[in-house]
């Protein structure tokens, strides 16, 4: 049994309206027989399993066989850029001292944040601990693709993520594209583990909801995730806007989630007829919101790094509702989605061409349900949350003396 530190600023299980990846991960961790200690913050929407008070910024408990450790550093997308990095250095200021306050086998140092790194890194330098970096966004490259231009900034971060992919024992990156950024840093051992599907939350076998006053005729077409510029969200905006000029009536396009950008895309589709937001919902009421729809909607920015360099989990739920997906993403996720014949990509900024898609789809039922099972099908085949997990299980046992 291996004393094991997963350092992620954003945990959350099941029942928060966030990713659970470092939840499930942690667990099988747990079932290999492994002492997990994960240590995280109050991300906004997440939820952690414990409800006890906070005592000098910190409380911990048990959830589902994990030590948790959780300070009270709240952080959400709506923050600014200063409040964030606060919280980033923070965070990386508490999981230091307990990175250094007791003996561990290996660090697990699960990025974004890059600094999530900063504890990993000391605990190597003062105790030789080996650490794995998990990369789930590429810092800085993707910050400096929305616009950030701060050069001390991005130098800083580049030297950070410089020192975790070559001071790593071993490196897993969610995509191909990841993966060779790490190694063009210097990872000398990488490995692609994708987001995994929960097929057992999302799936044919849950029962569908759907929201207050939506018509039983229509076909609900269903984004669920964050509200921010990286998302890009005008774009189907302005798909419903074409459908409702056409006098389609059959098709809602409806928005789950939260971020900075919300109050100006609500702001912005005031008067449409089919589109409705809502607030951000546990995991296991999205998995019902997609069983009651008949297809998933894939968002983000036109930024040409996110065609090979990001892996949204929110693709893997939708596959794993088996739901055809129309995407505006391109690359790695495009050419998935043709080669399975489960969903279709438009062009980045082709408001006309989504609308022109959902517009299809809702002509064609049995094209639906073909995409659909193939979604499932795929999801089935390469992305079973079971099967990565021991896949990243093995990545850990890898880095132990």
């Amino acid at each position: 049994m291996a004393r094991l530190l997963y350092l992620h600023q954003h945990f959350s299980t099941p029942a928060g309206s966030t990713a659970t990846r470092s939840h499930a991960q942690a667990r099988a961790l747990v079932r290999a027989g492994h002492a997990v200690t994960l240590a995280t913050g109050r991300f906004e929407g997440a939820v952690t399993g414990l409800d006890t008070p906070f005592r000098r910024g910190r409380r911990e408990g048990r959830v589902d066989g994990i030590r948790v450790v959780e300070f009270a550093i709240p952080y959400g997308n709506a923050m600014g850029l200063a409040a964030r990095s606060l919280a980033f250095l923070r965070y990386a200021a508490r999981a230091t001292r307990l990175a250094a306050a007791e003996p561990w086998d290996a660090v697990i140092a699960s990025s974004t944040p890059l600094t999530v790194a900063l504890p990993a890194l000391e605990a190597r330098r003062r105790h030789g601990t080996p650490f794995l970096f998990e990369m789930r966004d590429p810092w800085p490259e993707l910050p400096a693709a929305l616009g950030l231009r701060a050069r001390p900034v991005l130098a800083a971060m580049g030297a950070l993520a410089d020192a975790a992919c070559r001071r790593a024992r071993r490196v897993v990156a969610l995509s191909e594209g990841m993966a060779a950024i790490a190694r063009g840093r210097g990872a000398a051992e990488v490995a692609v583990i994708p987001q995994g599907a929960d097929l057992d939350l999302f799936g044919p076998q849950v029962a569908p909801w759907r929201p207050e006053g939506v018509g039983s005729h229509e076909i609900l077409a269903v984004y669920a995730g964050a509200h921010g510029a990286a998302n890009g969200l005008g774009l189907l905006l302005e798909a419903a806007r074409l459908l409702a000029a056409r006098g389609e009536r059959r098709v809602r396009l409806v928005l789950v989630g939260e971020g900075a950008t919300k109050p100006a895309l609500v702001a912005q589709a005031a008067g449409l007829p089919n589109l409705t937001f809502l607030d951000p919902l546990p995991k296991c009421q999205v998995a019902g919101l997609l069983a009651g729809a008949q297809v998933g909607l894939l968002c983000l920015a036109p930024v040409p790094e996110f065609a090979g360099h990001v892996a949204p989990n929110k693709l893997v739920d939708v596959l794993a509702a088996g739901l055809p997906v129309l995407s505006n993403l391109p690359g790695e996720t495009a050419e998935l989605l043709a080669t399975h014949g489960a969903g279709e990509t438009v062009g980045p900024r082709d408001a006309a061409g989504l609308a022109d898609a959902l517009t299809r789809l809702a002509d064609d039922p049995a094209r639906r349900r073909a995409m659909g099972e193939a979604a499932r099908a795929l999801a089935l085949r390469r992305f079973d949350r079971r099967l990565l997990t021991a896949r990243f299980v093995a990545e850990v046992e890898a880095c132990l003396p």
